[in-house]
């Protein structure tokens, strides 16, 4: 169990470093700007709760695989076809973080300044999933609980998912359809939230921008 614990810490560093730290300095040389925009909201409120549960995420997928190293059991014990479907899964999250930031381009942003106006990304990858990389965040907690499937990783999980929840609802979108009014109605109509198909928003004529 410990190579696989080993093998989750690799696996999410290259995660945190190609999504974080290379992406930040590729954003920083291509815009002049690092596209970090950190917690928003006042304590205590929805926003800021999505924040704070990025935050144990992140630092809980370290924890998770350390933890195990320590000596915590897993709850799935001595199946390493389940910790194997974990890596596949997780290294697929992986690609699917980098290829959707890639598709950003310089509208990559982490967390959201109200006063700013980024253009509105409906191609590639965005052009079935509104929000590819916070989908491709969560196979990768999926993979990475798998491969150390113990309860800090569960409870990782968990955070994480609530967390991209409050961020998409509370945040991005009503952001979204603030800044981008009619065209982000049309485009959130033709793609799902999370996957391809489900969540789609449902618009009138008036809100689309046509006229009776």
């Amino acid at each position: 169990m410990t190579g696989w614990a080993w093998a989750a810490l690799a696996l999410y560093g290259f995660w945190l470093l190609s999504a974080f730290g290379l992406r930040t300095l590729i954003q920083r040389r291509r815009t002049g700007d690092s596209g970090l925009r950190g917690l928003s909201g006042t304590p205590g409120s929805a926003s800021w709760w999505a924040g704070v549960l990025f935050v144990v995420a992140l630092l809980g997928a370290v924890a998770a695989p350390a933890a195990t190293l320590a000596g915590l059991p897993v709850l799935i014990d001595d199946t390493p076809a389940v910790y194997g479907i974990g890596a596949a899964i997780a290294a697929l999250g992986v690609a699917g973080t980098l290829t959707a930031q890639q598709a950003m381009g310089a509208s990559w942003r982490v967390g959201v300044d109200h006063a700013e106006r980024t253009a509105l990304v409906s191609d590639g990858p965005f052009a079935h999933i509104r929000n590819p990389i916070f989908t491709a965040m969560a196979v990768t907690g999926l993979g990475l609980t798998l491969m150390v499937p113990n309860v800090l990783a569960l409870a990782c999980l968990a955070a994480l998912i609530i967390a991209v929840e409050l961020q998409v609802r509370v945040v991005e979108e009503p952001y979204l359809r603030a800044v981008h009014g009619p065209a982000y109605l049309h485009y959130a109509a033709t793609a799902g939230r999370f996957v391809p198909g489900i969540g789609r928003e449902r618009t009138s004529r008036k809100d689309a921008g046509f006229q009776s």
